[in-house]
């Protein structure tokens, strides 16, 4: 969730990361509605459209992030030394991340335990039962939430940031000016198919768990950030379009009529390169599209990139609050998604338009830098005028 590579005026990746944002705001709305496991459910499942959305984005959407991350942070260490980089990493990622675990975490596990009949009484008479075992999994008895519960991508990053960094110093010499070809595009999947493969036996934050994202973070610094790369994907962009419309439909169809493999077997196997070719080519299919359409800047980018954290940390706790207030209404599916949607959309954007962005240490608690007072009195005077 960094704009240094706005330097190179690289904009597309600017609106890919706005546009992801969105989807994964829509993608948890989707989860009080449809049949997987999540913090709150409605009383009423969809297994039709809102799951088919599900299924749709669930794959791919926080692969992006990984892959612009990696991104992001070529071009950052481009332009600071190792220190600014760690302080930048602390100050972006940590900050938000310990708000999280301690100021918006505990509201969403309060409420999956009352929603779940797992306790009892007021949310100040949880509050210290918070600390009770750490939170492991959805109907688990530990109330800790350590990574943030939808803040697990900050620890990820932060911890990626800092682990990677003496292999990235040491690698990142002509990096942008080497080529990306078809052996790469070919090639590259193979280790994240080994690592969907040892899902069950690493420990994750998320379904495709940490060596996965791991992956790709070291991918979208070492592969995804060539000069190059833009041409390639003008190349493939169609190919990859196709390619993940077929995966995507026999990702979909394998769910629809055979469930999840749960067990290790061959089916299993062909699950996960599925799984695994409808990200790769999806991420190929959405850097063309947005080098295709979207390599332009506007207000509306500068706005939006820079309430992409603040909506991200807060869009969760927001869902799930509103969503605690009606999963128990006798209301039809699509009133509720028509209630939910909007109202967590414009709650979260009042917060951060008319509050978060204007002080500066909710700026800092929210991942954004501080407004300095020559900026907010050239705005004043503007104002004025």
């Amino acid at each position: 969730m960094n704009n240094d590579y706005q330097l190179l005026r690289h904009y597309d990746l600017d609106w890919i990361k706005v546009l992801a944002m969105f989807i994964v705001f829509l993608y948890h709305c989707s989860m009080f509605f449809n049949s997987f496991e999540w913090h709150i459910k409605n009383n009423i499942i969809n297994h039709s459209y809102i799951e088919f959305f599900s299924l749709l984005v669930g794959n791919w959407i926080m692969p992006i992030f990984f892959v612009i991350s990696g991104i992001a942070t070529f071009h950052a260490l481009k332009k600071r030394n190792t220190q600014s980089f760690i302080k930048e990493r602390l100050l972006r990622l940590g900050i938000p991340l310990l708000l999280g675990v301690f100021l918006l975490s505990p509201p969403q596990v309060y409420i999956e335990r009352i929603a779940n009949y797992q306790f009892e009484g007021t949310y100040l008479q949880f509050y210290p039962h918070y600390f009770d075992g750490l939170y492991l999994e959805i109907g688990g008895t530990g109330n800790f939430a350590f990574f943030g519960h939808h803040l697990w991508y900050l620890l990820e990053l932060l911890l990626f940031s800092i682990i990677t960094l003496p292999f990235f110093l040491m690698i990142r010499k002509n990096i942008g000016k080497r080529v990306f070809g078809y052996s790469h595009y070919i090639l590259m999947p193979i280790p994240l198919i080994a690592a969907a493969l040892t899902t069950n036996t690493i420990v994750n934050l998320a379904s495709w768990g940490i060596i996965f994202y791991l992956i790709l973070y070291v991918y979208g610094y070492y592969f995804f950030a060539r000069e190059g790369l833009r041409e390639f994907v003008r190349k493939v962009g169609v190919l990859a379009g196709w390619l993940s419309v077929l995966s995507t439909a026999g990702y979909i169809f394998w769910v629809v009529y055979s469930g999840f493999p749960m067990n290790v077997s061959f089916n299993w196997v062909i699950f996960i390169i599925i799984r695994v070719i409808l990200v790769w080519n999806v991420l190929f299919f959405i850097l063309y599209l947005g080098d295709k359409y979207l390599n332009v800047t506007n207000g509306a980018l500068k706005y939006t990139s820079a309430a992409s954290m603040p909506f991200y940390v807060l869009h969760q706790p927001i869902i799930i609050i509103i969503g605690f207030f009606i999963y128990n209404l006798e209301w039809e599916v699509p009133v509720k998604a028509m209630f939910l949607v909007p109202t967590s959309f414009m709650i979260i954007m009042i917060l951060y338009h008319f509050i978060i962005r204007r002080i500066n240490f909710l700026r800092v608690l929210f991942g954004l830098k501080m407004i300095q007072k020559d900026k907010i009195y050239e705005k004043i005077t503007s104002l004025k005028s």
